[in-house]
This record gives structure tokens, sequence and C-alpha cells, in this order.
């Protein structure tokens, strides 16, 4: 199973083993998630694609110059209890050898960031995630609550690299003429998704229907001690920690716009 999930991975940077997690668990997953959800931080903001100023001095073509409506949130790890399951699994060293296995490295850390690295992702109806790339170059994840309809996973497998932006290809998607380079996937609870986010565009669909969208996202990084920038924790969460304020600005591995 490791050997597929890695040449599924190295293909087009994504792979879902469907009903990862044990059917007896859709219930409680579906239930903690639900529970957790109200503690979320709602803010619909204007970002574009890399998650930098929208008024930056950029060329008239640019696709940062893209604006957006993000309208999803996130709860917080400090606000997911220990017990639930998704705080149980991203903190299993069994996991994570797992987790490290599949993305071909040594071993993964979980973040030190006391906020996000292991969050709850929720899409409310007439909401959605729209067009971005990840900070981070591999994501795991957990579909815990289907919406009614929409909230479809959709992804540019490995259209920048570290080397090229490839500006091009993110403008056509972006504009509506990129079809040729977008993938869809629709996760149901249970699923297991290994991504690799940080060279591949990626959203998720407007939600549709009377039911939000809920997903656990489990960061996790090469090297210990990883902790968010101020800017981008508090705009996911709100808020920042003394930690951030300390940290400050996050080192990429890359020198790719953010």
């Amino acid at each position: 199973m490791i050997s597929q999930v890695r040449a599924e991975l190295a293909e087009t940077g994504c792979c879902v083993l469907k009903d990862f997690v044990r059917p007896q668990l859709e219930e409680t997953l579906r239930r903690e998630g639900a529970e957790a959800a109200p503690r979320a931080h709602y803010d619909v903001e204007t970002v574009n694609v890399y998650n930098i100023a929208v008024d930056e001095d950029l060329p008239a073509d640019h696709p940062g110059r893209v604006e957006f409506q993000r309208g999803n949130a996130f709860v917080a790890r400090d606000l997911i209890p220990e017990d639930a399951v998704v705080h149980r699994l991203y903190t299993s060293p069994v996991f994570q050898r797992f987790v490290a296995d599949c993305f071909g490295l040594e071993r993964v850390h979980e973040l030190a960031d006391p906020l996000s690295g292991l969050c709850l992702n929720v899409v409310r109806p007439g909401m959605e995630h729209p067009w971005h790339f990840d900070t981070n170059e591999f994501t795991v994840s957990v579909l815990t609550q289907s919406p009614d309809s929409g909230g479809v996973f959709e992804y540019c497998p490995g259209i920048r690299s570290e080397e090229s932006e490839n500006f091009d290809d993110v403008r056509d998607v972006l504009d509506g003429r990129g079809e040729r380079l977008v993938r869809r996937i629709t996760l149901r609870p249970r699923d297991l998704q290994l991504f690799k986010g940080r060279f591949s565009l990626h959203r998720v669909s407007p939600v549709e229907g009377g039911t939000a969208r809920h997903s656990a996202i489990f960061a996790y990084s090469e090297r210990p001690g990883v902790i968010g920038s101020v800017s981008r924790t508090k705009q996911l969460f709100g808020r920042v920690l003394p930690v951030h304020l300390e940290a400050g600005r996050a080192v990429r591995g890359d020198l790719l716009l953010d």
C-alpha cells in the first residue's frame, strides 16, 4: 500500500485512502466535528491564491491580482478535545510513522504551533474555500462531515515547482480557461487524503444545501519546532499567542510566494 501511495503522490500529488477510519467511528467523527464547529473563527475576507496583500504592487496580468471571498473557517487545535478521534490520530506515533512512510520521509513532526498543527476546517452552505496554495509542502486530512451537495475538492497537480511559479497556467485556471489542468475528487467521511498542496493549486467548491462541510487537517513538518507566522495565524484563527510573536516570520524551504 505504501508503494501505491508513493506512486500516486509522485504522479498527481494526491492520494485518497478510502474508508481509512473504521466504519463504527463515522458517527463519532461527525458528532465531534459538529460539536467543535461552533468554535471556528469566521471572517469573510478578500484574498488571493498566494495569501499576500491584495493591494501588493503586482503587474496588471499577475494572478495575485485575482481576488476571492474566503468564507471558510477554522477551529484551532487548542479548541479540539484531546480525546477526540482526530486528536488521537494526529498525535499517534504509529500514524505519524505511516504518514512519513507515505511521503518517503525519515520522520514527521507535529507542529510546535499550539493553534495550527491540528485544526477543523468548516465550510458552511453558500461558502467555499477558494483557490490557494498551502504554505507547507504536504497535508493530511480526513473528511468528518459531507455537505448535501457541492464542496468538491478541485486541484491542479504540480502547477508550480520550486523553480517556477508558472503564472500563466495559474492565471488560466483562475480565469476559467484552465479546465485541462483541473482534477476533481468527491471525498467521503472516513477517507484519508494525502496531498502535496505547496505546488498544487486547489480549492473546495461552494457548498450547497443545508449541511456544512467539515474536515480535520493534520499538519506535520519535516523539522521540529515549526510555528506559523503572526499574519497567517491571525488570518486563520483570529488571534495569536506569545509563541507566535516570539517566533517571527515562518521560514519556508523555497522562495515561492506564500
